[in-house]
């Protein structure tokens, strides 16, 4: 990957398509819901992109992408796509993915050996948790056996915070609890594994002020600012990541829910210092990557 090519680095794709077989029955329920709350077609049509089609995608506009699955069989009853796939399709496609896994907790060892396996055999740098998907408290100890093998490894951990679109307007929310998603709990997990990098992903609504203050607290903690348009980003979120947070914001676009063609567009648009610009759109992540 040539960085110093690269125009951007978005640390927030979804592989939302299966790598190999069929799509899973009751996923088509779940995207149809995603594609109406976020105005995308595609999703409802069952045409959303295959992890190459990703790659080929951001190779396009030459944008670095960090993509991942999300393990969440245990509480939706939706196969998850092998972690290995992604990675080796990540793999071929080096000069523009960087691949990043998902693990439920609730797999305890199971999980913790998968996690050092794919960092020691696939290249993983990071793991992506989502907590209103997968069903728990991100500072609950029965995950911190997965959290220990993601720290011993060097590898990053990526935790979904607040509302976004997922199961939003669906029947109970197709079952998801918002309450296990509160940025709060990760300073916890800051505390415990203070040289594991933490990403809070997405505008944290309604617990902005939460992630604010552990992101200015916890040196380990980072904020991604995918899942919303720019547009929409709340005043206290602009004004910390033109001043103290700086360094510690991440461009993200949560692909293929909102594209980074839509989100560039509307970040050029808000109140963002020329100078911190740059910074979060890929030197960043550029040093939290280690690339």
């Amino acid at each position: 990957m040539n960085i110093d090519d690269l125009i951007a680095i978005d640390i927030h794709t979804h592989a939302e398509e299966p790598c190999c077989g069929t799509r899973d029955d009751g996923y088509d329920v779940f995207q149809a819901g995603m594609a109406k709350y976020f105005k995308n077609p595609g999703g409802a049509e069952g045409m959303l992109p295959s992890v190459q089609q990703t790659a080929d995608y951001y190779r396009e506009r030459k944008i670095g992408c960090v993509i991942f699955p999300v393990d969440a069989e245990r509480e939706t009853g939706f196969r998850r796509y092998k972690n290995e796939e992604v990675a080796e399709i990540a793999a071929r496609n080096a000069d523009i993915m960087i691949p990043f896994a998902s693990i439920d907790p609730a797999k305890g060892r199971l999980g913790a050996r998968e996690a050092r396996r794919l960092v020691r055999e696939f290249g993983v740098k990071g793991f992506k948790f989502h907590p209103t998907m997968q069903g728990f408290y991100p500072n609950d100890r029965s995950a911190y056996v997965l959290y220990e093998a993601i720290a011993e490894e060097g590898a990053i951990a990526l935790f979904h915070t607040g509302q976004t679109g997922v199961g939003a307007g669906m029947h109970g929310g197709m079952g998801m609890k918002l309450k296990y998603s509160n940025p709060m709990y990760l300073d916890d997990v800051a505390v415990d594994f203070p040289d594991m990098p933490i990403i809070l992903a997405h505008p944290s609504f309604p617990w902005q002020d939460e992630a604010l203050s552990v992101a200015t607290h916890k040196p380990n903690i980072y904020i991604d600012m995918s899942g919303w348009s720019p547009k929409y980003f709340p005043p206290i979120l602009v004004r910390y990541a033109n001043s103290i947070l700086k360094h510690k914001m991440l461009f993200g676009s949560d692909w293929p829910a909102i594209t980074p063609d839509r989100w560039l567009a509307d970040f050029a648009n808000i109140e963002i210092k020329d100078e911190v610009r740059p910074l979060i759109l890929k030197d960043n992540a550029r040093k939290l990557l280690k690339l």
